[in-house]
């Protein structure tokens, strides 16, 4: 049940005025039962002092493209509202006019443009005014008979609106109901919202909950656990067995659904889901349309509901139909876009954004796994608001027509151009094996810093998981993992695409970097160095690779391979036989995969670096005093040493490395595979050739 969050003192503390109206914003987001993520807004009149030293009534409200929840001063926009009064008296507006007009009322040009219904707030005589999209008033707005349970709920307390898309006519409509029912105390929005109010913000917040939590009362007195989407059909598969056939499919699905653009994707099990999905009524219930219009640009008209008897010995079965119902699927949107478009209208992807499968959960994709986790959030509202809806009678959406005009509506497509413009490694998935050292940091820094999402996979899990929340801090959360992988053993290489998959699911660039290095002369070299070499940098590099391998033409969109060879793969170390026969086995795999992986565009290649020595966990070791004892000089010496013997008279750092990495991976080298690129200062002896 909704609760309020106000807190006297914490209130008491805020700015007055806009500070206010920061504090209910995010009190009201916080709460993804009370107003969807990106979708409500809230309002605030005040008086405040123009450039011309004259005192102005203002309405701040939010400003397109923000989220309630996280949005701060600067994310509110400033209106005058003798200019906006004027507008009532008008019997029509077109969109485009409204939009035209309200930025010629905004008290500074650098705020954002307002919110479509702007004038909904301005309209109402009210200091403080919250629009929302509550579940529990949802529930009631969609169901066939909401505005009769109304009545018993709210008795003259409310205003019922029937369905009008945001804009001029709906904040008339809304203004003029209010206006000639002195009792009203809420507006009911078929099919959309709740709008309340009050003379503080503090009593306007409070009413908001106040009503939600009459609804939510009146709808939990009504519900039937057992009897919820028609029953029990299919039973929820055990958490490690739905998780196991969520990895297995989901690099599958990628691939289908990636047919315009790559989308990464994410997993959700949650009991919510789990019910819905395995209930009776949920294939004919998840066909109805939207719960909200705020939903429909990100989840679609309707999700994809696969028609599959939960079976964990059929996974098989399971990825043929999921390739037969997102064909069917993108199919129907298809016809869906031809049936409605107006010139000029550019289809999105046609693939679903919500996949419900029986007995395992819910897979959302997105273009990065922050908006597939958007989509998710917006279907458990979704499943909230069916809940509700068939507990008091049947639920019903928006007519086809529309739910395409707000799908496709400029005012709402605006919202989706404030987001920043995509990098080069946006929507890609980066696995680095020695995630946690040196040159594996330093790469998975770089490939986040232009779009990418990584899985550090390292020995060292402690390490690879600072590294982890080190970027996540940084560049938002889930956009790096951190697995623990021991690349010699198979089971924990196929483990650790098995989390990579559950987690985005599926990879799209492999960075072979996990690695080691010993020192002998090669009568010393003992049988266990040897092994050990080969086993990590000869084993370890297939096994990582032969997954990798398997996985991307699962996806069948390619995906590129990079090898961190070293000098010595072409070069013959003095007192390292085991280490650059090793190295040289990894340059000469990388060109076998690559000449097999051409035909399903997996492309590989190779670095050569040559004395990393910072940030490297094999130079701390016994490695830097083996190598300055085979070239006599004391190992404080060493970093000098390798300086003047390059042709540059350089040193080398993870960095360097780290930006051939990002080269290789990147489209710049999309036509490149099976090649070494040298990175070592120029050291003559190791010239290709």
């Amino acid at each position: 049940m909704v609760q309020s969050l106000w807190n006297r003192v914490e209130a008491d503390q805020v700015q007055a005025g806009l500070g206010e109206l920061v504090y209910r914003s995010n009190l009201i987001g916080t709460d993804r039962r009370v107003c969807n993520w990106g979708g409500g807004n809230t309002s605030s009149k005040t008086k405040m002092t123009d450039f011309r030293g004259r005192e102005v009534e203002v309405m701040y409200v939010k400003g397109s493209g923000s989220d309630l929840a996280t949005m701060q001063a600067g994310n509110f926009t400033g209106l005058r509202m003798e200019d906006i009064r004027p507008l009532y008296e008008r019997d029509e507006m077109t969109d485009e006019d409204m939009v035209a007009y309200l930025a010629n009322c905004m008290i500074d040009a650098k705020h954002p443009r307002a919110s479509i219904e702007t004038l909904l707030h301005a309209f109402l005589p009210f200091k403080h005014v919250d629009h929302t999209h509550p579940d529990a008033i949802i529930s009631l707005c969609c169901a066939d008979n909401g505005k009769q349970i109304a009545e018993e709920i709210f008795g003259n307390r409310f205003v019922w609106v029937p369905y009008v898309r945001p804009g001029f006519a709906l904040s008339k409509m809304i203004a003029e109901g209010v206006r000639s029912n002195p009792t009203a105390e809420l507006v009911l929005m078929e099919k959309h919202g709740l709008v309340t109010w009050g003379e503080t913000s503090e009593a306007c917040y409070a009413k908001t909950i106040e009503i939600i939590t009459e609804a939510e009362n009146y709808i939990e007195s009504r519900v039937r656990e057992d009897q919820l989407f028609g029953g029990v059909k299919h039973q929820a598969l055990a958490p490690d067995v739905r998780r196991s056939i969520a990895a297995q499919v989901m690099p599958v699905i990628r691939g289908v659904v990636s047919d315009v653009k790559k989308m990464i994707l994410s997993f959700d099990d949650q009991a919510d889901v789990l019910q819905f999905v395995g209930g009776q009524d949920a294939p004919v219930l998840s066909q109805v349309g939207a719960a909200c219009p705020d939903h429909l640009v990100h989840t679609k008209v309707v999700p994809l509901f696969v028609p599959w008897t939960p079976n964990a010995d059929d996974i098989e079965g399971l990825k043929t139909i999921l390739i037969e119902s997102i064909a069917a699927y993108k199919a129907q949107y298809q016809a869906y876009f031809e049936r409605h478009h107006h010139e000029g209208d550019v289809m999105f992807e046609s693939a679903p954004r919500v996949i419900l499968i029986p007995g395992v959960g819910m897979i959302n994709s997105g273009k990065s796994w922050a908006m597939s986790r958007i989509s998710g959030a917006l279907y458990h509202r979704a499943i909230a608001v069916m809940r509700g809806a068939t507990a008091l009678g049947r639920f019903v959406s928006l007519h086809e027509h529309e739910s395409y005009h707000v799908e496709y509506w400029p005012l709402e497509l605006y919202k989706l151009s404030l987001a920043p413009p995509e990098a080069e490694f946006s929507r890609k998935v980066a696995l680095i094996t020695g995630g946690a050292g040196g040159i594996g940091s330093e790469t998975a820094r770089r490939l986040v810093s232009e779009g990418a999402h990584v899985v550090l996979a390292d020995l060292n899990l402690e390490g690879a998981e600072k590294v982890a929340a080190e970027i996540n801090s940084k560049f938002g959360e889930h956009r790096a993992i951190a697995v623990k992988m021991d690349v010699t053993s198979e089971e924990q290489v196929q483990s650790a695409y098995a989390a990579t998959a559950l987690a985005y699911g599926g990879v799209d660039i492999i960075v072979n970097n996990a690695g080691l290095a010993t020192s002998s002369p090669f009568d010393e070299t003992s049988l266990r160095e040897w092994n050990l070499n080969m086993n990590v940098l000869g084993t370890g590099y297939f096994l990582v690779a032969r997954e990798a391998f398997k996985l991307m033409k699962q996806q069948a969109m390619g995906g590129s391979m990079v090898f961190i060879g070293s000098k010595n793969s072409v070069y013959a170390g003095k007192n390292a036989t085991a280490y650059s026969a090793a190295k040289a086995l990894e340059a000469h795999l990388a060109r076998c995969i690559a000449a097999e992986g051409g035909e399903f565009g997996i492309r590989v290649n190779t670095i050569l670096p040559d004395a990393i020595l910072q940030g490297s966990a094999i130079w701390n070791g016994s490695w830097r005093n083996e190598r300055a004892a085979a070239y006599g000089i004391e190992p404080d010496q060493l970093e000098e040493y390798y300086r003047k013997r390059t042709t540059l008279l350089v040193n080398i750092y993870p960095k360097d490395i780290a930006e051939g990495i990002a080269f290789f991976a990147s489209s710049k080298s999309e036509k490149t595979t099976g090649c070494m690129l040298t990175i070592d200062g120029g050291v003559p002896a190791a010239f290709t050739r």
